[in-house]
């Protein structure tokens, strides 16, 4: 059925503070149990399933399909929110809301009933992309491969970031038959499907980023769908996912040094007042960090508004218009990862000079908004993404859609 045959219901927005106040108490209660889970690597099975209950894993699915309507620049901000609360949180649902856009940018050409009733349903997507061992950039070793009546899908991978919370998994993989790369949707309630949680980075512990193994894990056909057609602005849209994780781990960092320096009682000889909350210089160390993080919000939400255009616009007819926004939502989201990391970093490192040695106690955890956030900056290399943006502006040359890993060449 093609776009002209059915009425399409496009997710363009809603208000704002009524679609979060929905979500706020939910956030708090998830806020509640962060340190303990960082403390103990506790995986937020139960704040997830909080979130998916009230229809979070939906915001973006149209209205007419009992989704929320809320545009790109609303789920960031939403993001933000969350990450603020827990930032391993909001990294675990990065696959998931890049499979529902996928989902909602193929409706321009079939419709998508069937997921978007998934999606309202509380299912969860997560992700499987990066090969694991010695696979050459550009190889993917993971196979879809017919065996009698049925597909089904051998391989192994790593950084499947919220996979084992998820009742589908977004599998990147190839054909044997025809060799093409094709995303898989792979159903993980079957004995098929092995996940490990192995993650071993220093931040953002529970995101459940470890290993997946595909051992004859049956796939439907319906669900095996060329990577050509996947929607252009994939990387973007990652990428947003992350900065709103920094956003909102700077949020969560100068809320809790804030509440530290408020309930301080020792203070140094040579300070500058009887109680550290009146100390003029650790009021502008707060202050600081404060107007560092709000420059980062700030950037993250307009970072997402070509994205909401590049979406939009696929469902135009106009090719022009689609690739421009598509151009737009790539560099963009760059652009703000760039700064929005340097703000971030700068912010949760700096606040520590508001407190003294008792800021690096375990029992208190400050410190794992500073490695949450390094960990978020160091996906897709930043370095990369300023020559991207350098090129684009000096020579005009387009970004690339699409960041892959692996093996490079031998010395030899």
């Amino acid at each position: 059925m093609t776009a002209q045959q059915h009425p399409l219901a496009l997710s363009t927005g809603t208000d704002y503070e009524r679609l979060a106040e929905r979500f706020r108490p939910i956030f708090a209660r998830i806020a509640e149990g962060a340190v303990e889970r960082e403390r103990s690597r506790g995986l937020p099975y139960e704040p997830l399933k909080w979130l998916t209950e009230a229809g979070f894993g939906a915001v973006r699915v149209p209205l007419e399909y009992g989704g929320a309507g809320a545009s790109l620049p609303q789920l960031v901000q939403l993001l933000i929110e969350l990450a603020e609360a827990d930032s391993n949180v909001p990294q675990a649902l990065r696959g998931h809301f890049a499979f529902v856009e996928d989902r909602l940018n193929a409706h321009a050409e079939a419709r998508q009933d069937k997921w978007f009733r998934r999606f309202v349903a509380g299912e969860l997507v997560g992700n499987a992309w990066t090969e694991v061992g010695a696979v050459k950039i550009g190889e993917v070793g993971t196979r879809v491969s017919r065996r009698g009546d049925q597909w089904v899908v051998n391989g192994h991978k790593y950084y499947s970031t919220g996979s084992i919370f998820a009742d589908w998994i977004d599998v990147y993989a190839q054909r044997d038959d025809d060799g093409r790369d094709v995303i898989a949707a792979v159903s993980t309630h079957q004995s098929g499907v092995r996940q490990s949680d192995d993650w071993d980075g220093f931040g953002q512990r529970t995101t459940g980023s470890g290993s997946s193994v595909f051992d004859d894990a049956v796939v439907a056909e319906e669900n095996i769908i060329d990577f050509s057609s996947r929607f252009k602005y994939q990387t973007a849209l990652y990428q947003l996912v992350l900065i709103a994780v920094l956003a909102g781990s700077g949020r969560g960092a100068l809320r809790d040094f804030a509440s530290e320096v408020r309930q301080r009682t020792r203070i140094y000889s040579h300070g500058n007042a009887p109680r550290v909350s009146q100390d003029a210089q650790i009021q502008q160390v707060i202050g600081k960090a404060a107007a560092l993080v709000y420059a980062a919000e700030a950037t993250a939400l307009r970072a997402a508004v070509p994205a909401q255009r590049a979406y939009e616009t696929r469902f135009g007819g106009d090719e022009r218009a689609e690739h421009d926004a598509n151009v737009a939502a790539e560099l963009e989201s760059a652009k703000a990862q760039v700064v929005i990391a340097e703000l971030i970093l700068r912010a949760t490192s700096d606040l520590f000079n508001a407190l003294g040695a008792s800021a690096t106690s375990e029992a208190r955890q400050l410190d794992r908004h500073w490695r949450n956030a390094r960990t978020a900056a160091s996906h897709n290399p930043l370095i990369y993404k300023e020559r991207i943006v350098g090129d684009w502006e000096i020579n005009g040359t387009e970004p690339p859609y699409v960041w892959q890993i692996g093996s490079g060449p031998s010395a030899a």
